[in-house]
């Protein structure tokens, strides 16, 4: 496979002013030259090849977004070089555009007041697209998702899935070898999400496009990414694949149960009786993170049942976002 991006050893420092309170504090800022410096990106490097979908992770804060916007050549790394095709994104800015697709969460790149296939027509002028092309791609699309009733519908009447699907697809509309998705599920129902999930697989084994995904739902990560780099606090604690990442989990197991009474709360009580595990709750289950390897699955559940009455159990690996959730909290060797 061609390497599409290439990373090497990049940092991203911002200066912050150290800022005064009140009234009098912003005023001595006007004049002040007291400043930080603050690391967002601190030495990462990656290959990523043509073709791939890499979910890029991270807890908020964490370096992620800055990232992308060095590889799209909106910011400049301090230090390092990025190479994107070939390119150095922030010195060849109009030549890395028409290489990539960006779609940033609910920023939505369509024209508001216009019907949808207006903002292709005019997304076809930017980019320069031949007729052929555009023609062929409208009817891919046609063939992917139902757009048919969308194409003459104003954006501005739109849900908030049918936005993010057309944004999608504006996306891709140029061809593009690189197409970064930053939460393109977020606020999104179940139906949607999985129609979601769907066309930008589709697309990527269409077009064989690159796709740079940035999300916190673990299911558009399941769904789509062999492949994960997770970052935090600036610094890449992994770059491989889900199920190797799970590998390293293998003592742990999910026990959930069912109890009389309010789930939650229960939990809660639950919680302070196993404080070495992590308990959640939902509609359904009370969840507990049991690494065995401190204690046996039945050695909790006897625990639990001492002082609970359980009416249903039932026990599960360790679920890829539990594996995140652990990572974001303890890091990864």
């Amino acid at each position: 496979m061609k390497e599409i991006i290439r990373i090497n050893h990049i940092t991203k420092e911002f200066k912050v002013l150290n800022r005064r309170e009140g009234l009098k504090g912003s005023i001595k800022d006007l004049f002040s030259r007291d400043y930080k410096i603050v690391r967002a990106v601190d030495d990462i490097s990656m290959s990523i090849q043509q073709g791939e979908i890499v979910g890029y992770l991270g807890p908020n804060g964490a370096g992620k977004s800055t990232t992308i916007k060095m590889m799209t050549g909106v910011l400049e790394p301090t230090s390092g070089e990025i190479l994107v095709d070939g390119n150095v994104p922030y010195k060849n800015r109009s030549k890395n555009a028409q290489n990539i697709g960006v779609v940033f969460g609910q920023r939505s790149q369509l024209w508001w007041a216009l019907p949808l296939i207006e903002s292709f027509r005019l997304l076809k002028d930017v980019y320069q697209i031949e007729d052929k092309q555009y023609n062929s791609i409208i009817e891919l699309y046609k063939s992917l998702v139902d757009i048919e009733p969308l194409l003459h519908k104003p954006v501005r009447q739109m849900s908030l899935g049918q936005r993010t699907l057309s944004d999608i697809l504006a996306a891709f509309l140029h061809d593009p070898k690189i197409v970064f998705l930053d939460e393109p599920t977020i606020g999104l129902d179940v139906s949607m999400k999985a129609k979601i999930r769907k066309l930008i697989s589709a697309l990527n084994k269409e077009k064989n496009t690159t796709v740079i995904l940035t999300t916190h739902d673990m299911g558009d990560v399941d769904a789509l990414c062999r492949r994960i780099v997770i970052i935090d606090k600036g610094k890449m604690l992994y770059d491989n694949d889900i199920e190797h990442l799970k590998s390293f989990f293998g003592s742990y197991r999910t026990l959930k149960i069912r109890v009389d009474g309010d789930l939650k709360a229960q939990s809660e009580v639950i919680q302070k009786e196993v404080p070495d595990f992590a308990v959640s709750a939902d509609d359904e289950w009370i969840s507990i993170l049991v690494d065995e390897d401190k204690k046996k699955v039945m050695d909790v559940l006897n625990q639990i049942q001492s002082s609970h009455s359980i009416k249903d159990m039932k026990l599960e690996e360790i679920s890829s976002e539990d594996v995140i959730r652990k990572i974001y909290e303890e890091g990864v060797e």
